[in-house]
């Protein structure tokens, strides 16, 4: 999608509430000596996880938070946007009839449209998101508008989002995984250390993979059939005729 217009590509997603409970996770134990988890705990709050991840070099940004509204979301992702854009290469203002084109295109889009200022900056990156009530803040579109973010809200960009979605798994399971934190702080504690070490040697996600050869040579497989999008596993035989079936019959005679 943003790789095509030369755009950075990230995807904004909240994960959670996450409970100071028991945690399954897998160990190493004794045949017959299984792990036991206490059955008693107390319920002291809840934490959750701000992430806006990158999917074509892995790095994610994490925040942990007792809550997500926009009081506590928007400051943290303007923020991290704004350092991430100073690290971007600049972006040539040369068509700027071009860039207006796109941004009116998408401002057609929106339920609520925001109104364009009259000097549009160049398009730097795409962000996308889930499609929230929060999320179309006449404040928070208007900052992004106003430093090149073209926001883009699901379904649009689901499937670029459903790999948020995979890194907040992985870093879940490695952080809470055969865990009992008893606070917020201690959760909080384990997904922000987890998701550093994983910058530390990221890996980048990318469409495809042994999935998609898998079904590619699945379809190699199977023939297809006109007239639908249906296939036939082996190739279907044309049932001969009548002249074909006297000519057969004829050289056996002979």
């Amino acid at each position: 999608m943003g790789d095509e217009l030369g755009l950075s590509v990230w995807n904004e997603d909240e994960a959670g509430p996450f409970q100071t409970i028991p945690y399954p996770g897998e160990s190493w134990q004794p045949e017959g000596y299984p792990e036991h988890q206490p059955h008693e705990y107390v319920r002291n709050g809840t934490a959750k996880l701000l992430t806006l991840f990158h999917p074509a070099s892995g790095q994610v940004c994490v925040k942990g938070v007792t809550s997500s509204c926009n009081a506590v979301l928007h400051p943290w992702l303007k923020a991290e946007l704004a350092c991430i854009l100073d690290g971007l290469p600049e972006t040539p203002t040369s068509n700027l009839e071009a860039i207006r084109d796109v941004w009116s295109l998408w401002q057609e889009s929106l339920l609520n449209p925001v109104s364009l200022p009259e000097e549009l900056p160049p398009l730097r990156m795409l962000l996308i998101w889930d499609n929230l009530k929060g999320h179309h803040s006449t404040e928070m579109v208007t900052w992004l508008v106003q430093h090149g973010i073209l926001p883009l809200y699901t379904p649009l960009g689901g499937s670029w989002l459903n790999m948020a979605e995979s890194i907040q798994r992985i870093l879940i399971r490695r952080g809470l995984a055969g865990q009992q934190p008893e606070t917020p702080d201690g959760i909080i504690n384990n997904l922000e250390s987890v998701a550093r070490g994983w910058n530390q040697e990221p890996t980048p996600f990318v469409w495809g993979g042994k999935r998609a050869l898998r079904r590619q040579r699945s379809r190699q497989r199977k023939i297809a059939l006109g007239g639908s999008g249906a296939c036939a596993r082996r190739p279907i035989r044309s049932p001969k005729t009548l002249v074909q079936k006297w000519q057969m019959s004829c050289q056996l005679t002979h």
